[in-house]
């Protein structure tokens, strides 16, 4: 796997993510590589973490279920994280 295809992988979520949310600007992807594995740590604003999570979690399923094609594509196992903050986190 190469460095692009992590790069184009962090946009496809960012990109997902900034079309769900209300605040595009607050979407932000952390790529943290743990052996084979690739986590994807997406921070969204506070008040966006319902759209990207959707009922019942469905969105966030269906995410999950695009990383996994592209998982077996590259031959490289993504996952998702989706991380709630509280409005305190930023300022410390």
């Amino acid at each position: 796997m190469t460095q692009i295809d992590m790069i184009a992988v962090d946009e496809l979520v960012r990109e997902i993510a900034r079309a769900l949310v209300d605040d595009p600007t607050a979407v932000e992807v952390e790529s943290v590589n743990k052996d084979e594995n690739t986590v994807l740590r997406l921070r969204v604003a506070p008040q966006d973490v319902g759209k990207v999570i959707g009922k019942q979690g469905r969105t966030a399923r269906s995410v999950r279920t695009i990383l996994g094609a592209v998982s077996m594509k590259l031959h490289h196992r993504y996952t998702l994280d989706i991380l709630e903050e509280d409005h305190n986190d930023k300022a410390e």
